[in-house]
C-alpha cells in the first residue's frame, strides 16, 4: 500500500480506549468464534483488515516504503535495503525487508521520537521517526548502522533506553557468538553521539530478544533460543538473566546471572534434567494456576565465545519454553516482572506447556537474590505464541502474539492482541480480551501464497509501547503508572512483514472531546 500524507487512516479497521480499558462496553460473555470477549480473531485467509475494540483508533507514523532521510549506501528506507537493487515491492527479486521492530518512544527538547531496531535484510541498523515533522522526507532519519569496532552488524530485535548511560540498548537475536546487546549513544537533543553501535560483551552473547532497565541501573533480558525438537515438541532451551553493572551507567563490566527455579524440595531444576525428560512433572506444575516456586539468581561465567545460552545451563539456571520479553509492573517499585513464554507454537505438540503463558516474577526489590515465580496467565490453543508485552494501566497488561504460520492454519485464526487484568484477584485466570485483531495486507499475503517466501506469511504484532516519553530515570517502563493514550502518555506498534507499517493508537473519546485525537495535529479520519 502506498500513503501519501501523514493522518490517513487505511482500511485496517477502526474503533482499547477509555471503553476498552474499562471493558465497560465490550460483550458480557466470549462466543466460541471469538475465544474471548472483545473482537474475534480474523481467519488465516487473504487479506484481511485490522480490527481494533470499540473506541481505539490508529494512524501510520512510518510505513515499509517511506525515505530516510539521510540514505547511507543500501540502507535507504523504513523498511527496505536497496543493495540488491531490488524493487520496493513484492517480486521474487524484490529489495531487502528490513522488519522495523520494537519501540522506544522519547522526548528531547521538546521533539517527539521513536526509535527502533531493524530485525532483518543484510545487517541491522537503528532509525528514529520524528513524530512531528510533517515533510515525509525528513520524517525518518538513520540513527546508527556501524559497529565501532568495524565488525559486521547484526540485526536487532529488542530495545530499550537506559537513562544511566544515555544509550539505546539493542538486543539481537541470536546464537552465541552473534547475539548480545549492543548501545547507541544519543546527546541530550536525542541525536547520535557518533552514531556507533557499541557492542558490551559483559551482559554475554545469546538469543537476547527481550531487554529491560530498572531503578537500580541494571539490565534484565529474556531470551529466546529454540531448544531440541522431540516427537512431541520442543525442549525448554532459553533464560531470563540480569545483568548488574559494577558501577550504575557503566555497563563495561559486571556480574551476569540467570534465573534458577527450584521443585518443591528445594533442588533446583536444570537445563539436563529437562533435557532428558521434557515431560517432567516441573513443567506441568509451572503451567498450573495457583502454583508458586522459588527461585534464585544463579552467577553465569561466560566462555571463550562470550556464550550465555550454554554458560547458563552450566550455571544449573532454569531453561523455559521460549520466553521472549519482559516488563516491570508499575506500583511495584520494580519488584513484579511480567514475561511471556512463546510455547511450541504447534497444536499437534505434546509436551507440557507446548501454548506457554505470562510468568510474574516477584522480589523484595530488583536487586534482590530470591523470589517467587507463578504463572499468570496460562496459553492454550486461541491464545498462545505469546510475545510482546506491556503495561496500559498498573492493572491492565497487554499481550500480543506471533504464533506463526502453522498455528495460524491449524486454527484457522491470525494473530491477536489481549489485555489481561490483574486486578481481578478472585479469578482463577484473568480473562483475555481481544484489543486486535490483525489483519495481513496484501504484500504479506502475496509473500504466503507466491514469492519470495523467506517472511511468515502474516503480518506479525511487535512493538505494543506505551510511555511518556521521559528520558530520565522517572521514565523507565515500570517507574510510573501508565495512563494509555491519556495526556503525555502515546502508544504505539508495528505491524512487521508485508508493507511493515508502524502505527499509533488513538482514543475515539480524545478525538470526541478535543477535536482531534492525535498528537501531530492532522486529523486521521480524512
Amino acid at each position: 500500500m502506498k500513503y501519501t500524507k501523514i493522518g490517513v487512516t487505511t482500511a485496517m479497521g477502526l474503533g482499547l480506549g477509555l471503553a476498552f480499558l474499562s471493558a465497560a462496553t465490550l460483550p458480557a460473555a466470549a462466543t466460541p468464534d471469538q475465544g474471548s470477549a472483545g473482537v474475534a480473531a480474523n481467519s488465516a485467509f487473504g487479506i484481511q483488515n485490522n480490527v481494533l475494540a470499540a473506541g481505539l483508533e490508529q494512524s501510520p507514523v512510518a510505513w515499509g516504503q517511506l525515505p530516510l532521510a539521510n540514505p547511507n549506501g543500501g540502507i535507504t528506507h523504513y523498511g527496505y535495503n536497496t543493495a540488491n537493487g531490488g524493487p520496493l515491492t513484492q517480486d521474487a527479486n524484490e529489495a531487502f525487508k528490513t522488519e522495523p521492530d520494537k519501540n522506544v518512544y522519547l522526548t528531547f527538547g521538546g521533539k517527539h521520537y521513536l526509535f527502533q531496531g531493524h530485525e532483518g535484510g543484510p545487517q541491522g541498523y537503528v532509525t528514529r521517526v520524528n513524530l512531528d515533522e510533517t515533510d515525509l522526507t525528513k520524517r525518518v532519519t538513520l540513527i546508527a548502522d556501524t559497529r565501532s569496532d568495524g565488525a559486521a552488524v547484526p540485526t536487532f530485535d529488542g530495545i530499550t533506553w537506559d537513562p544511566f548511560t544515555h544509550q539505546l540498548l539493542l538486543a539481537a537475536e541470536a546464537a552465541a557468538p552473534k547475539g548480545g546487546v549492543f548501545g547507541v549513544t544519543l546527546d541530550d537533543n536525542g541525536d547520535p553521539v557518533d552514531g556507533k553501535i557499541v557492542p558490551l560483551p559483559a551482559l554475554g552473547s545469546g538469543g537476547y530478544e527481550g531487554i529491560q532497565n530498572d531503578s537500580a541501573g541494571n539490565v534484565w533480558l529474556v531470551e529466546d533460543i529454540g531448544g531440541a525438537k522431540t516427537s512431541g515438541g520442543k525442549v525448554p532451551n532459553s533464560y531470563v538473566y540480569r545483568f548488574t553493572p559494577t558501577e550504575k551507567g557503566d555497563l563495561s563490566t559486571g556480574t551476569l546471572e540467570a534465573l534458577q527455579v527450584s521443585r518443591g524440595d528445594g533442588s533446583a531444576v536444570t537445563a539436563k534434567q529437562l533435557a532428558d525428560n521434557p515431560s517432567d512433572q516441573f513443567v506441568t506444575d509451572l503451567h498450573t494456576y495457583g502454583a508458586s516456586f522459588n527461585t534464585k539468581w544463579v552467577a553465569v561465567t561466560l566462555g571463550a565465545d562470550n556464550g550465555s545460552t550454554a554458560a547458563a545451563a552450566a550455571a544449573g539456571a532454569t531453561p523455559f519454553k521460549r520466553p521472549e520479553n519482559g516488563v516491570f509492573r508499575p506500583g511495584t517499585k520494580f519488584g513484579e516482572f511480567y514475561f511471556t513464554e512463546t510455547g511450541d507454537t504447534n497444536e499437534n505438540s505434546t509436551l507440557p506447556g507446548a501454548y506457554g503463558g505470562v510468568f510474574r516474577l516477584s522480589q523484595s526489590s530488583p536487586t534482590a537474590a530470591t523470589g517467587k515465580l507463578s504463572p499468570v496467565f496460562l496459553g492454550d490453543l486461541e491464545h498462545t505464541g505469546l510475545d510482546n508485552i506491556q503495561f496500559a494501566t498498573k492493572d491492565k497488561l497487554l499481550v500480543v502474539e506471533d504464533a506463526g504460520d502453522s498455528l495460524h492454519a491449524q486454527r484457522d485464526a491470525l494473530d491477536s492482541g489481549y489485555q489481561l487484568d490483574l486486578s481481578k484477584k478472585n479469578k482463577k485466570a484473568p480473562e483475555a480480551v481481544r484489543w486486535l485483531a490483525e489483519g495481513r495486507d496484501a504484500s504479506a499475503t502475496y509473500d504466503h501464497n507466491t514469492s519470495p517466501g523467506y517472511n511468515d506469511g502474516d503480518n506479525e504484532i511487535t512493538g505494543i509501547h506505551v510511555s511518556n516519553g521521559d528520558p530520565t530515570a522517572a521514565g523507565i517502563l515500570g517507574a510510573a503508572d501508565p495512563q494509555i493514550m491519556t495526556g503525555d502518555w502515546r502508544t504505539f506498534w508495528t505491524q512487521q512483514h508485508g508493507d511493515n507499517v508502524t502505527w499509533e493508537l488513538h482514543t475515539a473519546a480524545a478525538a470526541d472531546s478535543h477535536g482531534d485525537g492525535r498528537h501531530d495535529g492532522k486529523d486521521d479520519r480524512d
